[in-house]
């Protein structure tokens, strides 16, 4: 995909025309692209030679596999039909990516449970391969969510009010395990803007068993840098922290 002046033209129209309005993408593929690109990194630089590390790094590669493959799931159950409803259309250029997505998945979860049955010898041969075929999956990726921010949501916000999109948004939500929703917050809390993380946290306070948004809250201050708990502390209202300052 090559950027010009017309494309990002286009990307900035996007923008100006979600301004305001809820973004059934935003959130989770912020985590996506922060989750990969640590992956990729980490499979990049996991020393052959050392046993625990190449399996803390395929173990990690796994986890990301099987994130992505729950998220093509939940596209495909709940926002692909949205689309299809009063987009017709839209959204098959995509199908098709998903399906290329999950043969991929397979291909790179057989090759990652491959390595760590491997000789020292036959191991960093077989990590570079790994590293390679995993840069293509993420850059088809970064590319496929940018198709899908830009002309799904253009198309969604076109013909769904933020009340509806919200709607799809909490039943997708609804299905997702509790272990599935700790990752994704694991990932996608500390790459979100200010007042998008305070969205959040107040949805999930508002939603939420007091003890779950205190588990969750007690997590996030883990993942965070203290500017950005602060900020985040005194949107929820809470007591302020010596030394931490939320300019």
């Amino acid at each position: 995909m090559q950027s010009h002046a017309l494309e990002l033209a286009q990307v900035a129209a996007t923008a100006r025309t979600g301004l305001g309005r809820f973004n059934l993408y935003a959130g989770i593929h912020k985590a996506l692209r922060a989750f990969m690109a640590d992956t990729l990194l980490t499979v990049g630089r996991a020393d052959p030679t050392d046993v625990a590390d190449v399996g803390r790094a395929m173990a990690q590669v796994d986890e990301l596999l099987e994130l992505c493959a729950g998220h093509v799931a939940h596209e495909n159950t709940f926002v692909h039909p949205a689309l299809e409803a009063r987009c017709p259309g839209v959204a098959q250029p995509v199908a098709h990516d998903h399906e290329d997505h999950l043969r991929h998945i397979a291909h790179l979860r057989d090759a990652a449970r491959a390595v760590t049955t491997l000789e020292v010898r036959e191991r960093e041969p077989a990590l570079q391969a790994l590293y390679l075929a995993l840069a293509l999956f993420v850059a088809d990726n970064f590319q496929h969510m940018h198709v899908e921010e830009t002309v799904h949501n253009t198309a969604l916000w076109s013909a769904y009010s933020d009340v509806e999109l919200l709607q799809i948004h909490d039943a997708l939500l609804a299905t997702i395990a509790p272990a599935e929703m700790m990752l994704v917050m694991r990932w996608m809390l500390p790459q979100l803007n200010a007042p998008e993380r305070l969205d959040v946290m107040q949805g999930m306070r508002a939603g939420a068993p007091a003890p779950v948004f205190e588990g969750m809250l007690t997590g996030t201050k883990g993942l965070l840098k203290p500017r950005d708990w602060a900020k985040l502390a005194r949107g929820l209202g809470l007591p302020p922290e010596p030394g931490l300052v939320a300019a």
